[in-house]
């Protein structure tokens, strides 16, 4: 979660520190709960794509209420990057697309498959639609994947998704394993977002089905007029949106005081990031290690590097060309004289 005032302004944002959630996705899987019971029964979950942690932790606070159920209720979180520690949650660090993953988390429930998977996984967006919900689709498909492999008949599966054209095909992948499947769009999950969530219950395998992570779940085969079909031969994916309108709306601005005189307190993030991308950059930023471009006539030199030992950085060496700068080294400079923030 980060430090804008953009964020201070959001609702959920602000109501996901204030309740010591990592992040404010954790609402979305809660109002998902409210809507479809999915965590009735359930004893074994597995959150895929975990990182950095909150559907891990809404498992944890709502699966565990008893010192009876702390003992029988295993979770595990599976993601590539490392997360903080979580009371009643077994890590691994892994990648969803291995079979050797999905039979370390079948190792963890003793042998047994687990009654609900979950993933709220989503790739790096690139700002175009259609790449971004090709690479969200293949993201799912992965975590569909690993999930034939560790769900129980009669299980739940919940993943994120991109709502676009190419919808209903993958409604009617899931269709193949999974007799109820709706898409759901949780209240905190913003308007203006392509963002939904599909939530596949039932689990219910074809017959003779073999789960095989060598082989794809869906074709690269794509008929163009798949979407100019009618009637009974097009398949209409079934979409609820979850909450009323007594919810907080995720795409209004709010004031800091919800309440005439309640005032408003600064929370900070419940978990830090541990070891974020941006690390070195601020390790940089701060010991004026940054590469600066000499101007006319200047014949200062590079500072050099003098980092931790373990980053692997080479020094730099003293510039003295005074030739025209290119447009990527004034791109460079730009970038250089913005604040870099914690």
């Amino acid at each position: 979660m980060g430090r804008s005032s953009k964020d201070k302004r959001d609702i959920y944002y602000r109501l996901a520190k204030e309740e010591g959630w990592r992040a404010r996705s954790a609402f979305k899987l809660l109002q998902i709960n409210e809507e479809f019971d999915i965590f009735k029964g359930v004893s074994k979950a597995v959150d895929l794509c975990a990182a950095p942690g909150s559907w891990s932790q809404v498992l944890s606070r709502k699966l565990r209420h008893s010192e009876a159920d702390k003992s029988k209720v295993k979770i595990v979180a599976v993601d590539l990057q490392a997360m903080a520690p979580l009371p009643g949650v077994i890590q691994l660090q892994g990648d969803i697309t291995k079979e050797s993953t999905a039979k370390e988390i079948i190792s963890q429930f003793e042998g047994e498959q687990a009654d609900l998977v979950v993933c709220d996984g989503a790739p790096d967006v690139t700002g175009l639609h259609d790449i971004d919900e090709y690479i969200q689709a293949q993201l799912l498909l992965a975590a569909l994947n690993i999930t034939t492999h560790v769900l129980k008949p009669g299980g739940t599966f919940v993943a994120k998704i991109f709502r676009g054209k190419d919808v209903t095909l993958l409604y009617s992948q899931l269709k193949i394993f999974f007799p109820n499947v709706t898409v759901a769009k949780p209240r905190s999950s913003r308007n203006s977002s392509i963002e939904a969530f599909v939530v596949c219950q039932g689990y219910a395998p074809p017959v003779g089905y073999k789960p095989n992570m060598s082989n794809p779940l869906l074709d690269q085969h794509y008929d163009v007029d798949f979407n100019s079909l009618e009637g009974p031969n097009r398949v209409i994916v079934p979409f609820l949106a979850c909450g009323d309108l007594s919810a907080y709306d995720s795409d209004k601005t709010y004031p800091l005081e919800l309440e005439p005189g309640a005032g408003y307190n600064y929370h900070p993030p419940t978990q830090s990031p541990i070891d974020p991308p941006y690390k070195e950059a601020c390790y940089l930023k701060k010991n004026d290690l940054l590469s600066k471009p000499e101007t006319a006539g200047s014949s200062k030199t590079q500072p050099a590097r003098t980092g931790p030992t373990d980053t692997g950085w080479p020094e730099t060496s003293s510039q003295s060309d005074s030739s025209p700068r290119t447009e990527s080294e004034e791109l460079s400079e730009r970038f250089q004289e913005c604040e870099i923030q914690d």
